[in-house]
């Protein structure tokens, strides 16, 4: 494949494929045994290159370090979830989670934010939790993966507090009033499988909207699996399809829009390679 058509999963969790850690990722399991290596292998004749496996936890963001160790162009972020900001918290993990910023091939940090869509943790410890990772990533110079749900009233004025964040707002499906906000702050936003079954216009405004310096191709793989492969388990390599699908919404040409977002994630994570 061409350098051109080089795509870059800037948000997955493949590495979780390798062993059960996080209970929600038991999806990668489900159907009995996986091969991680075979994923990423698929991955690469579909033509992505590139990939960023996410942490969710202190455990998780340790397995992703781990796993992208020996391969080449995969890398690291670590994060905590604001689903397991409590157990973070009561459980004394923050110290311990910090040590993992200086390991090698991490490139970020998150996926961190706010969640009151499901709120699993209680509002003070998402707060608390997200503040504690973007402090740790403005002290290590390092960009954040946001994930924000129903939350933006409070995400804002924590983010606005701060100077020189760097980062992307990952699977982007709230408003156009927040998309122009964090367009405005140059956030990237990650565009994942759910543009391919998103059925209001507002949705298919939003993605034609995003300027093509700051959008983001991610798969969130096990999850968002695009059409037409809903029902089955999302890997990296689909990214190829929500790539043609959202080349044809928005009217650019495919290698075109592959090799800006290709170059603007390179940017974004500082990869040189």
């Amino acid at each position: 494949m061409s350098d051109q058509l080089v795509l870059f999963d800037t948000h997955c969790h493949v590495h979780e494929a390798v062993r059960r850690v996080t209970p929600v990722y038991e999806k990668w399991h489900e159907k009995g045994d996986v091969d991680a290596d075979k994923i990423i292998a698929a991955a690469q004749a579909a033509g992505v290159e590139y990939m960023l496996c996410v942490g969710t936890t202190p455990a998780d963001s340790e397995l992703a370090i781990e796993f992208v160790q020996d391969k080449p162009h995969l890398f690291a972020s670590i994060g905590i979830h604001p689903h397991e900001a409590a157990d973070a918290l009561q459980n004394g993990l923050l110290d311990a989670f910090a040590g993992l910023v200086d390991r090698p091939k991490v490139v970020a940090v998150g996926e961190c934010g706010l969640d009151y869509y499901y709120e699993h943790s209680p509002k003070a410890a998402q707060i608390e939790v997200l503040k504690f990772q973007i402090e740790l990533a403005l002290k290590h110079d390092l960009p954040l993966s946001f994930h924000v749900r129903d939350a933006f009233d409070d995400f804002w004025p924590i983010f606005e507090s701060y100077k020189d964040i760097r980062g992307v707002l990952h699977s982007y499906t709230d408003n156009l009033e927040n998309l122009e906000r964090a367009i405005s702050h140059g956030l990237y936003i990650g565009v994942n499988g759910i543009a391919t079954f998103a059925k209001s216009d507002e949705k298919r405004v939003i993605y034609r909207t995003i300027p093509q310096r700051l959008l983001l191709l991610e798969t969130d793989a096990p999850f968002l699996t695009p059409v037409p492969f809903r029902g089955t388990i999302c890997e990296p390599k689909h990214i190829a399809v929500t790539a043609e699908f959202v080349s044809k919404l928005r009217n650019e040409p495919l290698a075109q829009m592959i090799a800006a977002t290709t170059a603007s994630a390179k940017q974004l994570f500082n990869i040189k390679t």
